[in-house]
């Protein structure tokens, strides 16, 4: 068989994904301001590249860029994170309605599944960033599972900001054992097809949710994250 080498990807998406982990690590912090130029430097590529990738993070809401004054990261405070959490638990919480609506066998919930699989996992160990990362899968695999493209897109934007928030309080929460219990919930009213239920369970999962993460950023005054 012929050698098949991996395509090396395009600049432009190297560069969204370094910039992307590096406001997640605050190596570029919330309500700091930073040329293109610099940026490019940074990261040893031309601007080019650059300004695509700064033009899809501003459109996810991480950073606003400024005519001649370059970017500026966008900082949240907790009022920011309910407002974001009050749009994720209403188009999360119709996804798992949908899903459940739709009928789904073992097979198609094979995804969903795993995520809580691993969730659990983590949690035995108390890998909380391993945790973390099944999480998004998981809430990433219901918004498809739902079927409404324009929804996951906005969830997917609005996921990115919350990502920087549960990143910050990851380690001041407790262990996340009640969230997992609430996704299995969720997953058990999907199979079933019951989509009044699936949509409350989910609801209040991100009720709670926001609650706990909006209470920790001000207990500990982190105004702007």
């Amino acid at each position: 068989m012929p050698n098949q080498t991996e395509k090396t990807p395009p600049n432009f998406s190297i560069a969204v994904t370094k910039l992307r982990e590096m406001i997640f690590s605050s190596e570029l912090g919330p309500g700091t301001d930073h040329l293109e130029t610099e940026l490019a430097q940074t990261l040893g590529m031309s601007r080019t590249p650059v300004r695509e990738a700064l033009l899809v993070l501003e459109a996810q809401g991480l950073l606003t860029m400024r005519p001649r004054k370059g970017v500026r990261i966008s900082p949240l405070s907790p009022d920011d994170m309910s407002e974001i959490y009050d749009v994720l638990t209403e188009l999360e919480s119709l996804a798992a309605a949908d899903a459940a609506r739709a009928g789904y066998n073992a097979d198609d919930l094979k995804a969903l599944t795993q995520t809580i699989s691993d969730m659990d996992k983590a949690l035995a160990i108390e890998d909380r960033e391993g945790w973390a990362q099944a999480d998004d899968r998981f809430h990433q695999e219901l918004m498809r599972l739902g079927g409404n493209s324009r929804a996951a897109r906005i969830v997917g934007m609005m996921a990115d900001q919350v990502r920087r928030a549960r990143l910050v309080t990851l380690y001041m929460r407790p262990l996340p054992i009640k969230s997992n219990e609430d996704h299995t919930k969720v997953l058990n009213a999907i199979r079933e097809g019951d989509e009044e239920t699936a949509r409350l369970l989910h609801r209040e999962h991100r009720l709670s949710a926001k609650e706990m993460l909006t209470t920790l950023l001000q207990r500990h005054r982190l105004n702007k994250i």
